[in-house]
């Protein structure tokens, strides 16, 4: 073997190797939803897009959602092949995080971010209830879901890193059937309270035809809208990060 051909063998290979891996990635029908972002978080921006829920319903299979969407699979299968056809970065594949660590950045990522725009949303959801609710009315219920959002939110929080997140890191370094009964318990709650917040922001993003602000909007109706927006968007990330990887894992302990 020559030196150039050596020098082909050892840079390219692992090059090809990567390829083949990236060519073999096929999206079955029967895939949960789920699934398919916990392997591949790229493929959630596919799902927003076409208005598919991967987090509170990432136990759907694509074929289904696809299916209630009225969606053609074979159309979202190509955008999702498009979407993953380069290679995946670590501080992207959270699937291949340690389970303490995945606590930590949930925490300092989307805890922190919950904790501080809660206080905000609640006033600005009131305030534009209160000056436009006249003319439009379904901000008197956007006011209130957001009321109770930001009660189940709190206290979901608070569960999370008073509870669960220490049993889980407990049983990394010391496994016990204490801690995994709480686990357990905890997750087993966790899905019902994630339900309630997900349902409760999808009901506001559907009666605010997408957070599209009227034409008489004034600017904190603009502002108001375009957080609630972002927290959306932040929530779903968020649940699905422990829906569909966290959680998963978890409950195997």
């Amino acid at each position: 073997m020559t030196f150039l051909s050596s020098y082909y063998f050892f840079i390219r290979l692992p090059h090809e190797i990567l390829i083949d891996s990236i060519m073999s990635t096929v999206y079955h029908s029967n895939t949960p939803i789920g699934e398919i972002v916990a392997n591949d978080y790229r493929t959630a921006t596919v799902f927003s897009s076409a208005g598919i829920d991967f987090c509170c319903g990432g136990k759907k299979s694509l074929g289904e959602t696809c299916a209630e969407k009225g969606i053609s699979v074979e159309d979202i299968t190509a955008e999702l092949t498009e979407a993953t056809a380069t290679p995946v970065s670590y501080a992207q594949n959270f699937k291949a995080w340690n389970l303490d660590f995945l606590c930590d950045y949930i925490v300092n990522t989307h805890h922190k971010y919950v904790i501080e725009s809660l206080p905000e949303l609640k006033f600005y959801t009131r305030k534009i209830a209160d000056v436009h609710g006249e003319n439009h009315p379904e901000l008197l219920k956007v006011a209130d879901l957001f009321s109770q959002v930001d009660a189940e939110l709190r206290q979901h929080l608070g569960h999370e890193e008073e509870d669960l997140f220490p049993a889980i890191k407990r049983m990394l370094s010391n496994p016990n059937e204490t801690d995994r009964g709480t686990i357990r318990s905890e997750i087993d709650r966790m899905h019902g309270e994630h339900d309630f917040a997900g349902g409760a922001m999808d009901t506001i993003n559907e009666i605010t035809n997408g957070y599209d602000v009227p034409a008489d909007g004034c600017n904190t109706y603009q502002v108001a809208f375009r957080l609630l927006k972002e927290f959306e968007d932040d929530l779903h990330t968020h649940v699905h990060l422990e829906n569909n990887i966290l959680f998963p894992k978890a409950y195997t302990l």
